[in-house]
């Protein structure tokens, strides 16, 4: 697996996780949620320099213009809730994407909140864009991540498993073409669960920060908290 983490390099980017992190400025949910949603932006255009692109010709009111545009037919994944503003800067840059969600939730198993575990409880994947197909014989009609480019976006990486899960669970609606992933803050162990997980380099993981190490309750330190409950409030 490739590891690109941005933070090492200086752009506005670093600005918007120091306001994430910054507990003065945390209890401001939309500019939490509108920072997660800016990182987005940047992450999905340093991500679109990966894509596979072709010369194409544009019909101007005045004559015709060539653009290289990419040829990738992109879907992107996320995991409720945390996930959504992430979500929402990679569709603001990708507006034509498809889009695919999982419902995963962390729970621990004792009672000292230790041992901590993953559900996977719901997802949903976009629809075949082939209805001629599906017309001609619903059999012939493949699994609808078949052939795309899959950005699995996710602002936490923590222990890995979530995000393992989720792609995991996308799986069973195909295979993708490519596979790329972003998040926010990552944590040196997540990171590496990920690598282990992705042999080689055709898997890149895209990181705005990654943080040294998780506490005993497998929080990112330092981190920034709960995303979930600082973009929405907190849950019961």
């Amino acid at each position: 697996m490739k590891i690109i983490n941005l933070s090492e390099g200086n752009s506005l980017l670093n600005q918007y996780v120091a306001e994430l992190r910054d507990v003065h400025v945390q209890n401001d949910r939309m500019r939490f949620r509108r920072n997660i949603e800016r990182i987005g932006e940047i992450m999905a255009y340093e991500m679109s320099k990966a894509l596979t692109y072709s010369v194409k010709q544009v019909q101007t009111p005045l004559g015709t213009a060539t653009a290289s545009t990419h040829d990738d037919k992109i879907v992107i994944a996320t995991v409720f809730r945390a996930g959504l503003p992430l979500h929402t800067g990679f569709l603001n840059m990708f507006d034509h994407a498809d889009n695919a969600f999982v419902s995963a939730f962390r729970f621990y198993k004792d009672d000292e909140h230790r041992i901590v575990d993953v559900h996977i409880e719901y997802i949903a994947a976009p629809s075949l864009n082939d209805r001629t197909l599906l017309l001609v014989d619903p059999m012939l009609a493949a699994p609808s991540l078949n052939d795309k480019t899959l950005l699995l976006v996710d602002p936490m990486l923590a222990t890995g498993e979530s995000m393992e899960l989720a792609w995991k669970a996308l799986l069973t609606k195909g295979t993708p073409a490519k596979l790329q992933m972003a998040c926010v803050i990552a944590s040196q162990q997540g990171v590496a669960h990920m690598a282990e997980l992705f042999p080689g380099d055709d898997v890149t993981l895209w990181c705005a920060a990654i943080d040294p190490v998780l506490d005993e309750h497998k929080y990112i330190v330092p981190g920034l908290g709960d995303a979930g409950d600082l973009s929405f409030g907190e849950k019961l």
